[in-house]
């Protein structure tokens, strides 16, 4: 067969002067067709008496030779009596049975079913360590036929750059293959069988500050923050509800009832098992007592974020809460070390102090939101010391106050025991 068309030939073929596609040919019914979006390899041929166009690929991705060489494997596909166009049907349907099956495709799969019940930052949290840290080495591969040693090679690379990911990493793996027990396409979850075999590293506490001039200093130095205003305002509103950094950054204004100086945080955002939260019951929700000081605080960025839906909306837009890094980047550039404070920190702060000042231990457990495990309990408990909280909130930013303004502060004893 003479072939016809050359790469510099190629390379200058441009449509009609009209505009219209044009085609160039290569013999044997192998041809260039080009219009004004681009070039496009075709093979014309007949098949049952019928005239069929066979699409082979796209020029410049597909070269004149590899072009020349399907054009030459759809001709011995014809010559047996297959239609070429068949052929490349089926063989594309079993690519996509085939990709049906991959660790990634079963992982995208669960994360649609499961992030409806999660928060938008444990949601990122997951779609990145698949995305950076699994998809990489496994994510192509068939789930059934992947071995523990394979997830264990790709938790054996997390390992050497970060800790705690490794282990998300590792039950994030673990989920995605029970999920693939249950809808058939895997046989077990091969994670079962690298218990042990991760580095055990020991528990590490958030850093904080806990003496009482200490805490005094902070206060002023928040005070004296000048980066973003909203920024501020978290600061400065961390201490009086040590709530979790990631409840603190995702607060509505929805939940905060400003007359009865009360915010109340709803399930789905709370630590608690997936069952709980994708119920997201009021009789779940917590209730934080504001005290006059963090009411204040709250009206003063009212004005700058009152329209949006988050307290404080990331600095980029206001449909998302602030970056879960705000806070400890702005302890950073208020020279603060990551050993010394951090976001988390004020919780650790606030529960040192009150249990220092004499308050009930199980007060305090419940304005940390630490759960009872007697249920019965717990729920009689959550009422039992709302008033309680309510009081202790009230003085506690009075402590504060006279930490930051230098007061000689006495310890006040509010044992109720």
């Amino acid at each position: 067969m003479k072939r016809i068309l050359t790469n510099t030939a190629i390379k200058n073929a441009s449509p009609n002067d009209n505009g219209k596609p044009k085609k160039y040919s290569d013999g044997g019914g192998l041809h260039l067709l080009v219009n004004q979006s681009g070039k496009y390899w075709r093979y014309s041929y007949r098949y049952l008496e019928k005239q069929k166009t066979l699409a082979l690929g796209v020029y410049p991705d597909l070269g004149l030779a590899d072009a020349r060489r399907l054009h030459e494997l759809a001709r011995e596909q014809l010559a047996k009596g297959e239609d070429p166009g068949d052929v490349k049907r089926r063989e594309r349907l079993r690519a996509l049975a085939a990709a049906a099956d991959t660790f990634e495709a079963i992982a995208d799969e669960w994360y649609l079913r499961k992030c409806s019940d999660w928060s938008k930052s444990y949601q990122d949290s997951v779609a990145r360590i698949l995305k950076r840290d699994v998809y990489p080495y496994i994510g192509r591969r068939k789930i059934a036929e992947l071995k523990p040693h394979d997830v264990l090679d790709v938790l054996r690379r997390l390992e050497k750059r970060v800790g705690e990911t490794t282990r998300r990493a590792k039950q994030i793996c673990g989920q995605i293959f029970r999920y693939g027990v249950q809808s058939g396409k895997c046989e077990r979850d091969v994670t079962h069988d690298l218990k042990g075999a991760l580095k055990t590293r020991a528990h590490e506490h958030y850093a904080a500050i806990t003496d009482r001039s200490a805490i005094g200093d902070l206060l002023r130095v928040i005070d004296g923050y000048k980066g973003e205003y909203a920024t501020l305002k978290a600061l400065q509103l961390a201490p009086l509800v040590f709530v979790r950094p990631g409840n603190l950054r995702e607060m509505e204004w929805s939940e905060i009832d400003i007359d009865s100086a009360v915010w109340t945080i709803p399930a789905a955002k709370l630590k608690l098992s997936t069952e709980k939260k994708r119920a997201n019951r009021p009789e779940d929700a917590e209730q934080v007592p504001l005290s006059k000081q963090a009411i204040a605080i709250i009206e003063s960025i009212q004005p700058l974020t009152g329209n949006s839906r988050y307290v404080f909306p990331s600095i980029r837009t206001n449909s998302r809460p602030m970056s879960e890094n705000t806070i400890n980047a702005a302890l950073r550039r208020l020279g603060y070390a990551s050993n010394e404070m951090t976001a988390h920190g004020f919780r650790s702060l606030a529960s040192s102090q009150l249990n220092e000042l004499g308050y009930r231990p199980d007060v305090i457990e419940a304005g940390l939101f630490h759960k009872d495990k007697n249920t019965i309990r717990a729920t009689y408990n959550r009422t039992d010391y709302l008033a309680e909280r309510t009081a202790m909130m009230q003085a506690w930013a009075d402590y504060l106050d006279g930490l930051r303004d230098g007061a000689d502060v006495i310890p006040i004893n509010r044992n109720q025991a």
